[in-house]
């Protein structure tokens, strides 16, 4: 075992990818490319000062893909051995020949793949004994409890730490990888009693443990957050301003991203289609796409291609600017690559100049955002209705908790209809950005 604590070092995982891509080449493919992977963490829960779980997992698996001209196959396995290794590319081999050809299918053009790998220190192991890990949880819940009375049961709070590591590999000469861990510390308490009671939590995920909120801080977060919705009703149905909050405003970030991604474009499942230069967000929103954060989740030097990655801004003065496309959806639409096989790499909101409570008084009534539920997007026509919940705003000021009501609009609407994003921004995942007010939005209520 590595001083790492992996079952095997950078050097194994690449001496593998050179004998898949080896066997492949023997076995008559024209081309292959390989993920060879292993990864391990541990996860503790506890629940009311007790120990609810303790859970280790360690896991490595390879993925092969190979070409027979146009024709592709691609077969996985978690097994190493030398026998498990030439029987997975034979397997994929097996499905390329009874694969109908594909003038798509190929590796990415050898001057795309990446040739510098610059360490973008994403790799952060956590010495955390399950005693520790037990004693962080404890912490986290007790100070949920401690932060008021009213905090009445727990749904639990968790450690959890992991790490893992990688080799990409293909036959065009490519060869990258690298360690990356992730950890995070979460909180779930109910406040209030009988028909009053509500449920919120806090979390907090990073790659450097000493970058995570305390314990004790989430576990307060997560009882203010609860205690605040008590007193929840509906409100009468009406058309108002929608300010998210900004955990959940990064969810609309998504929403672009998806509409924007070259599998619902060559498919002709987006309501952005043929979008490209087009002003498809209000004129001051700009985004930004920087893969080479250091720490941050997104950050990588390739894309799951082998493609380089670059900075890029994706929206300026709210004119779409890139897709997000790898090799075979930038094929099937005839255009080249921008390096996000396999998703967004760091997308940014730029923020503007207010604050949280700047936000509040710029929407001056209406409700803010701050949970949804459901997964009612339409991506063909842009439509979105989701369960809802949050706090109605009067004079810009937060009056009462708000509950059971529906959220709805039209995405390429909303997009547009942006008035600000805040400087609020909270990152704990690969997309960034503040509180987003949307100028007007549809409440469905009593």
């Amino acid at each position: 075992m590595s001083d790492k604590g992996f079952s095997f070092d950078h050097d194994t995982l690449r001496e593998i990818a050179s004998d898949i891509l080896k066997f492949a080449r023997e076995r008559g493919a024209s081309a292959c490319e390989t993920d060879v992977s292993e990864g391990f963490g541990q996860t503790v829960s506890v629940r009311k000062g007790e120990v609810d779980t303790i859970e280790y997992n360690r896991d490595k698996g390879i993925g092969v893909s190979v070409y027979v001209g146009q024709q592709r196959g691609y077969a996985s396995s978690s097994d190493f051995s030398p026998t498990a290794i030439k029987a997975t590319v034979e397997a994929a081999l097996s499905i390329a020949r009874f694969t109908a050809p594909d003038p798509c299918a190929a590796l990415a053009e050898k001057e795309l793949l990446a040739t510098e790998f610059p360490d973008l220190d994403l790799f952060h192991p956590w010495q955390l004994d399950v005693e520790a890990a037990i004693g962080l949880a404890k912490s986290c819940e007790q100070a949920a409890f401690d932060t008021s009375d009213r905090i009445t049961n727990s749904e639990g709070a968790s450690t959890s730490t992991q790490q893992s590591h990688f080799v990409s590999a293909n036959s065009l000469g490519f060869v990258g990888g690298f360690a990356t861990s992730r950890h995070s510390i979460s909180c779930s308490v109910i406040a209030g009693e009988g028909d009053g009671m509500q449920r919120d939590d806090w979390y907090d995920s990073r790659r450097d443990p000493a970058d995570l909120m305390s314990a004790e801080e989430i576990g307060r977060m997560a009882a203010q957050r609860a205690e605040a919705r008590l007193g929840s009703r509906k409100i009468r149905t009406c058309e108002v301003p929608v300010l998210f909050e900004a955990p959940l405003a990064a969810s609309l970030l998504g929403n672009f991203v998806s509409a924007t991604s070259g599998g619902a474009l060559y498919r002709k499942s987006s309501f952005l289609l043929d979008s490209l230069g087009k002003q498809i967000f209000s004129p001051q929103v700009r985004i930004l796409e920087r893969p080479h954060l250091p720490k941050a989740f997104g950050s990588t030097p390739f894309d799951d291609d082998g493609v380089a990655t670059h900075d890029r801004d994706v929206v300026d003065g709210g004119v779409l600017q890139g897709y997000f496309l790898g090799c075979y959806s930038a094929r099937k639409l005839g255009m080249a690559t921008t390096g996000n096989a396999g998703g967004a790499h760091n997308l940014m909101l730029e923020p503007g100049n207010r604050d949280f409570d700047g936000m509040l008084k710029l929407m001056d009534r209406g409700l803010l955002l701050t949970e949804v539920l459901g997964h009612g997007v339409n991506y063909v026509t842009g439509d979105y209705s989701r369960g809802a919940a949050g706090f109605w705003v009067e004079k810009g000021k937060i009056v009462h908790p708000v509950e059971e009501i529906t959220v709805a609009g039209n995405l390429a609407e909303m997009f547009r209809g942006i008035v600000e994003s805040g400087n609020d921004v909270f990152s704990r995942g690969s997309k960034q950005t503040g509180s987003i007010l949307i100028e007007r939005m549809k409440l469905a209520g009593s």
